[in-house]
């Protein structure tokens, strides 16, 4: 029982030192919780914009697979733009060329009738890679600027450490281990939330593009359909054929 009493005193006498990830934040005080909480905002932001923007990005491509079976089958673009979903960036384009159209005849000078309605197609166009592109600039901005926040934590870690040392009198591990530590982490809280901003950047700036590659396309059919007075239409493949009902085994003499 002595010699218990004995380890278990000596135990409670000796410092305990902790160097977890709440211990750190603790040491660091109110400067670690602002780092740790601005860092986290930016991540929760950056992943949400990713999620949201690709399912978008992914509805107007579903939409734009089935415009390509259907839309162009129509006899006209209003008949065409019936077949597609409302609030769609395929409708708004339709429906903008046939607004354009009905203000295109009321234009004495014929090449400015062109130029009114390639440009009516081409600013309807522009609202939706704008719309597209809403929430990237966040992105971009968590990818430069979250490494920068992460080092500030690790500057002021380190001054922590070095006050340390000067008020001990010597570099000792425990008193270095925790300021250290913490600055440690912050760097890497940093890094942490930039690469994963900076990856959904890049990949949702590449599908914007091909998704402005596709509607640009489609608004110059559209263009040329409206000036041929729908005489001009994009190739499109036929329309599957009707399987045809078995025939009926000839009767037996």
């Amino acid at each position: 029982m002595l010699i218990v009493d004995l380890l278990t005193a000596a135990a409670q006498a000796a410092p305990q030192n902790k160097f977890g990830f709440k211990e750190a934040l603790e040491q660091g005080g109110f400067i670690a919780y602002a780092t740790v909480v601005i860092l986290g905002v930016m991540s929760f932001g950056s992943f949400f914009i990713l999620f949201t923007k690709w399912f978008e990005q992914a509805k107007i491509m579903r939409q734009y697979n089935e415009l390509k079976a259907s839309f162009w089958r129509a006899p006209s673009l209003k008949d065409g733009a019936a077949k597609l979903e409302k609030n769609s960036a395929w409708r708004q384009i339709v429906d903008d060329g046939l607004a354009a159209e009905e203000a295109h005849g009321k234009m004495t000078d014929a090449l400015e009738a062109h130029d009114w309605l390639h440009g009516s197609l081409a600013r309807s166009e522009n609202s939706v890679n704008a719309r597209l592109a809403s929430g990237l600039p966040f992105l971009a901005t968590v990818g430069a600027t979250s490494p920068f926040i992460g080092l500030f934590g690790t500057v002021v870690g380190i001054y922590r450490a070095l006050i340390n040392i000067g008020i001990a009198g010597s570099a000792s591990i425990d008193k270095v281990a925790g300021p250290v530590g913490e600055a440690l982490i912050m760097t890497a809280l940093g890094l942490l939330v930039a690469v994963p901003a900076v990856l959904a950047y890049n990949y949702l700036q590449a599908r914007n593009k091909r998704i402005a590659e596709l509607l640009s396309g489609f608004s110059t059919d559209v263009l040329a359909n409206i000036n041929s007075k729908g005489a001009v239409k994009p190739a499109v493949a036929p329309a599957p054929a009707a399987a045809k009902p078995a025939a009926a085994p000839a009767a037996k003499a």
